[in-house]
């Protein structure tokens, strides 16, 4: 990763332009730099705004493709190493097709779950447009509360890297531990 100081560097130089690739793979920080740098009159907050959110949308469309249409480009045998087989794949399809909306909302507002629930989708092969109205409904008051966040507190944009990351941090420890939980108590009590 690059560091966060030449991040800030990049965009105050370059603008939106260097915002919007950073954005697609660094989003959250990087919406607070651009939200900060907005505060300082560089940008304006509703292009910040703007830029940020689409980014967010073309990541998360990249990762559904990953998913949709990178899976059979994998070797059966790997396939089968992860777990891919065709019943596990049907399963998936079926919780995407009845509970798709609210695992994708769970995916994007955890952060530390979203790539995998991402793939997942396309794995699925949810329907594209409900996946993208979905990831959009999702992604606006995450950006909006990003780029508030750095607008009044983005000069201090290092101890907010390390706050997102924690937080990401304790949020996978607590998806793991509950699906630990879930995993015996299924075990335990088979339907």
């Amino acid at each position: 990763m690059i560091g966060l100081e030449t991040i800030t560097v990049l965009m105050a130089k370059h603008g939106l332009a260097v915002v919007a690739p950073i954005a697609v793979l660094e989003g959250p920080i990087v919406t607070v730099i651009a939200a900060w740098l907005a505060s300082q009159h560089l940008f304006s907050v509703w292009s910040v705004t703007v830029v940020v959110i689409l980014a967010d949308l073309v990541g998360d469309i990249g990762l559904y493709a990953l998913g949709r249409w990178g899976l059979h480009r994998l070797p059966a045998r790997w396939r089968n190493k992860l777990g891919l087989n065709r019943e596990r794949l049907l399963r998936n399809g079926r919780h995407f097709r009845d509970k798709g909306v609210r695992t994708l909302l769970f995916g994007k507002w955890t952060h530390s779950a979203g790539a995998p629930v991402l793939v997942a989708a396309g794995v699925a092969r949810m329907n594209f447009w409900v996946f993208a109205g979905t990831n959009l409904i999702a992604t606006i008051p995450k950006s909006l509360l990003f780029v508030a966040l750095g607008y009044q507190l983005g000069a201090y944009y290092g101890s907010i890297d390390n706050w997102i990351a924690r937080a990401s941090l304790i949020a996978l420890g607590l998806i793991v531990l509950g699906g630990v939980i879930w995993y015996f108590r299924r075990k335990k009590h088979p339907a």
